[in-house]
């Protein structure tokens, strides 16, 4: 197997990019912006792609830190994404040998799976098949889209419900990951995600008037439970009925996050409102339905309870993926040609200071082994299979699916460096510090641009290929559910960027956090 001469020049132009792109990869890394709350790092994407003569939307699907960017006429039209949302909670401030930005807040986010990089090796995928492409005069279509909230599985769902995907003919999914490898027959499982509000209402009293005999001050009067005790029925209630949702097979979570707090202080009165964030993710769409309906039946009776009103605003709703044997092979072929990721000697004295400060001697190969390995979709497949009962067809969860439904769609990983010292914790310390090290991250997202700019250009120059795979996508869906043929969300939905994800601000006090507020809840209960 060889590169074509435009395949080995799209991967030059990637390689030529790494200085420039560098840089950005580490300024983006230190924004960590939260989810829907990407303003500086969308801001870039945006100029950049603009820079490169890309047409960009901004807002697109009605969410301010997404975009869709279009290059070409005519040829195959390509998908490719970034994303660029960090996880809140993890502190930088704890990881050595960095200075953290000025003002940083001690509980600021971080990229624990390094969507920095991932943002970034598409961009260079991105551009160098436009470049390559336009230097050759072979036609194509290039399509790049800001994906924020992947952390929530947030903006996917909303550009596929609002129509965005579908016109594609190929779509490209890329991730770091700990080994380079693809999906085969596994994907992906159905991501939902719910924020349920709890309000106390002025109008309903907890009891009828009490006998004014009793000369009660109103501190001394009783009054409704409210709202942070229907938060903590609501938790309670939920564990109480988890393990009667679905048996313990599946590998099917459920999650909650506390967002909205109260907004009355320690006085007599109810507390007003608070919201609780459930994400459910299982392999069976029957599954989340299941759990769907407990919650509200939850909720109803917590708030029934409590003399508290409650409502459900969706965050998301993604289908499982559909996979695309034609695409994956072609793309694995071209990144077997490329090779594993290489990190030298700077990345190798990073680690060892990372070891020493653990209390570890320093090794001589720092990384795990799987660091330089690849790995083919078939054994990927085999290995995520072991884990799995016969009838599960999907796992984990991300909401690059949802581009799976629309155009064929390629799923594949380029490996960043792990410790050996601490294993596969993606989200100790340790690792996630080489996330914003140049000589340990770079190699990652250069190899995932290359691979994608191969693949991009090789859908363009062979028709024959584009073809199986488009051939193999009709097959596949004409036998899927067909509640996943059009997607779960309406094509009206309101995507939920006033609920209360934390984002920074600029205070008299300096750089700090703060939680929007919102008067939309959703569908009353």
């Amino acid at each position: 197997m060889t590169l074509s001469p435009l395949q080995q020049r799209a991967s030059e132009i990637v390689t030529e990019l790494r200085p420039e792109l560098s840089k950005f990869h580490r300024d983006i890394w230190s924004y960590s912006e939260s989810a829907w709350r990407e303003y500086r790092s969308v801001r870039r994407y945006v100029d950049r792609l603009r820079e490169e003569g890309f047409d960009v939307e901004e807002g697109s699907g009605g969410m301010p830190t997404a975009f869709h960017a279009s290059w070409g006429e005519g040829g195959p039209e390509i998908g490719m994404y970034a994303e660029y949302d960090a996880t809140p909670g993890y502190s930088q401030d704890t990881v050595p040998y960095r200075k953290p930005r000025e003002g940083l807040h001690p509980w600021a986010p971080g990229f624990t799976d390094a969507h920095s990089a991932l943002g970034v090796g598409a961009l260079a995928g991105a551009i160098a098949t436009k470049r390559a492409l336009d230097e050759s005069g072979v036609k194509g279509t290039v399509r790049f889209f800001g994906e924020p909230a992947e952390k929530v599985c947030g903006s996917k769902a909303v550009h596929a419900a609002k129509g965005y995907y579908n016109t594609l003919d190929a779509a490209i999914s890329y991730h770091p990951y700990f080994h380079s490898t693809a999906y085969w027959e596994i994907t992906n499982c159905l991501y939902w995600s719910a924020v349920f509000t709890f309000q106390c209402p002025e109008d309903v009293p907890w009891v009828k008037e009490m006998d004014t005999n009793h000369n009660l001050s109103s501190h001394n009067l009783v009054r409704s439970p409210g709202a942070i005790d229907a938060l903590s029925m609501m938790i309670n209630t939920t564990k109480v009925t988890r393990e009667n949702m679905f048996p313990s097979s599946g590998s099917w979570t459920l999650n909650e996050a506390i967002l909205g707090a109260s907004t009355a202080t320690a006085d007599n009165l109810a507390p007003r409102i608070t919201q609780i964030q459930f994400s459910w993710r299982s392999p069976l769409i029957g599954i989340q339905e299941q759990i769907l309906g407990i919650l509200v039946n939850n909720a109803k009776h917590v708030a029934a309870i409590t003399n508290t009103e409650v409502s459900l605003r969706w965050v998301t709703k993604t289908r499982p993926g559909l996979a695309n044997h034609a695409l994956t092979t072609a793309l694995f072929d071209n990144l077997s040609i490329l090779g594993a990721p290489e990190f030298g000697e700077e990345a190798v004295r990073f680690a060892n200071e990372v070891e020493k400060s653990l209390g570890f001697e320093p090794s001589e190969d720092p990384f795990i082994p799987q660091t330089r390995m690849l790995v083919t979709p078939q054994e990927t497949d085999e290995r995520m299979r072991s884990n799995l009962p016969p009838w599960q067809e999907c796992t984990g969860a991300d909401d690059y699916t949802e581009y799976s439904w629309h155009a064929p769609t390629v799923r594949f990983f380029t490996a960043r460096p792990i410790l050996k010292k601490t294993g596969l914790n993606h989200f100790y310390w340790p690792n996630n510090s080489m996330n914003g090290l140049a000589a340990a991250i770079d190699p990652c997202w250069e190899r995932g641009g290359q691979t994608i700019a191969t693949t991009a250009v090789q859908l363009a120059e062979d028709p024959k290929l584009l073809a199986a795979a488009k051939a193999e996508f009709e097959e596949r869906r004409g036998r899927a559910d067909a509640r996943f043929l059009s997607p779960l969300l309406p094509e009206d939905f309101q995507p939920p960027i006033e609920l209360p994800w934390p984002e920074y601000v600029q205070t008299a006090r300096g750089f700090e956090w703060t939680l929007p507020t919102t008067d939309y809840f959703g569908e009353r209960l």
